[in-house]
């Protein structure tokens, strides 16, 4: 099992963070917090490092990964055009759950980018990830701490659990608050496109730069020279986030799992409604905010798979900008294809 480190999320213990620091430096794997999810952090001017994040979770090589960064001035280094909007998006989110793509610079390996010409940049705000990075003074790539597809972790134990001795080290710090990944948003296009909702909607976005695409939609990039179809941005793939359980998401959700109740399977339910009860059923009652109902997902989902369910019935939440996000990764979580 890898090293655990339990550290204060408000007040990181600067002799902690410094041991987690030089494992990273010397190329180490880090199961780090954020604010949305718990991260696989590398060296991401490291390519050795990085492939060992790919190697850990069982990721495809097409699939780029998001750089964390200390401040805006790091950011800049990484990319070989910084638009004027990426500043001001940057002074109003930053440190946040916003990942901006901007087209790369050189010192970017290959590896982190999929050899793509872009690469996908934030700072985050949670206290110990924000002091692991300027403790370490190296940009850190880092994508959810999961094997590749999985429910991604939203604490520490998630993280040991699904990845064990494939990491060095692992920093406890609590459970994480935001629940679910960074929008993403490319300012590679006109207007800029929406690629991965998030827990920083389209309309804060569009009050800072103006109209955006919000289709999520990008469509994959042949890499130069390499005969890869790349993705255009991590938390593309068709099936992710996904339980062990088979998901539905559904308006008819009583009836579907009194069905499934009724042949005898083990099932679980995602329902907004208390009073919603059926004997032998798994049943975990979910925020009817979007951002409580995000923060709450993942670790449903973990509980879910926990006890054993063979089937995930989930109440269909509202169709609205506040819930892109929940709805983006219910769907990816529910696809059948991988």
């Amino acid at each position: 099992m890898p090293r655990v480190l339990v550290i204060d999320p408000e007040r990181p213990d600067p002799s902690l963070v410094r041991e987690a620091a030089a494992c990273l430096r010397a190329g180490g794997l880090v199961g780090m917090p954020t604010e949305t999810v718990y991260g696989l952090a590398a060296h991401a001017l490291d390519p050795r490092a990085v492939e060992r994040i790919f190697t850990a979770k069982g990721r495809p090589s097409t699939n780029p990964l998001i750089v964390h960064v200390a401040d805006v001035d790091e950011a800049r280094r990484l990319a070989s055009d910084w638009p004027d909007t990426a500043s001001l998006l940057a002074a109003r989110f930053w440190p946040g759950p916003l990942t901006l793509v901007v087209p790369r610079a050189a010192s970017v390996p290959d590896v982190v980018t999929a050899s793509g010409p872009t690469v996908a940049l934030r700072v985050p705000a949670h206290p110990v990830a924000l002091a692991l990075l300027r403790a370490a003074r190296i940009p850190l790539a880092a994508p959810s701490a999961n094997p590749s597809m999985a429910v991604s972790p939203t604490t520490a134990q998630h993280v040991i659990d699904g990845l064990g001795d494939r990491v060095d080290l692992v920093i406890d710090a609590g459970p994480t608050s935001g629940g679910i990944e960074s929008t993403v948003l490319h300012l590679g296009t006109h207007p800029p496109r929406l690629l991965r909702p998030g827990l920083v909607s389209p309309a804060e976005l569009e009050s800072i730069i103006g109209p955006i695409a919000r289709d999520s939609s990008a469509e994959p990039i042949e890499a130069a020279g390499a005969g890869a179809v790349i993705a255009a941005s991590p938390g593309m793939m068709q099936r992710h986030y996904a339980p062990r359980a088979r998901l539905v998401v559904t308006p008819d959700d009583v009836r579907r799992v009194a069905e499934l109740a009724r042949t005898g399977a083990r099932v679980g339910w995602l329902s907004f409604d208390e009073a919603n009860r059926i004997a032998g059923v798994v049943t975990v009652r979910m925020p009817r905010d979007a951002a409580g109902y995000a923060a709450r997902l993942y670790a449903a989902l973990h509980e879910l798979d926990a006890a054993g369910v063979e089937h995930v019935i989930a109440a269909e939440p509202p169709d609205d900008d506040a819930w892109l996000g929940v709805r983006d990764r219910l769907r990816r979580a529910s696809a059948t294809s991988r």
